[in-house]
């Protein structure tokens, strides 16, 4: 066998070892377990057990509420989302109405323009016309009127005879022909 080993301060060591591990003392480290345990097992079961039941408990309603909150939100948003498409589809259709409205009445505004203006345009160009045939039987006139002068003028200077302005008339008509 080996020999301990020796002290050499010179005082010796006491022997027995590490108490937890002393057999003779297991019986008295059992009845302490057993009764730490049940103390132990008495507070977690009376105090701490009940807490954390009330804890999950609460935490569940809450959660449960959240979830139906969440719920009742996406309804709210679900139903939101449907009013606004029923409301932008009634929107667009009464902006197709509006601008049918006001395509036929602008249409309906520039063909009675038009006419108004075709109408105020053809009086206008009967009354250019109206003034050109007076301007130009004016101005035939003035021809013929200065035709038979002329005509008569010559007939003075070239024979020295006086026509008449019937005779000038009648020979100017017969050169017209």
């Amino acid at each position: 066998m080996a020999e301990p080993a020796h002290n050499t301060t010179g005082t010796e060591a006491p022997r027995g070892g590490f108490p937890p591990f002393d057999h003779t003392t297991f019986p008295s480290q059992i009845f302490w377990l057993a009764i730490t345990f049940a103390v132990l097992l008495f507070v977690m079961w009376r105090y701490v057990v009940p807490r954390i039941g009330g804890t999950i408990a609460d935490r569940k309603a809450r959660i449960a509420a959240e979830l139906a909150n969440a719920e009742d939100d996406r309804r709210q948003a679900e139903q939101a989302w449907s009013t606004y498409q029923t409301t932008l589809v009634e929107a667009r259709r009464r902006a197709r109405v509006v601008t049918e409205d006001n395509r036929v009445k602008v249409m309906a505004e520039t063909e009675r323009a038009e006419a108004v203006a075709d109408e105020s345009a053809q009086a206008e160009i009967a009354r250019a016309e109206a003034e050109l045939a007076r301007l130009r039987a004016e101005a035939k006139d003035s021809i013929l009127a200065a035709a038979q002068d002329a005509a008569i003028d010559i007939v003075a200077r070239l024979t020295g005879e006086h026509v008449s302005a019937d005779e000038a008339a009648s020979a100017v008509r017969e050169a017209q022909g």
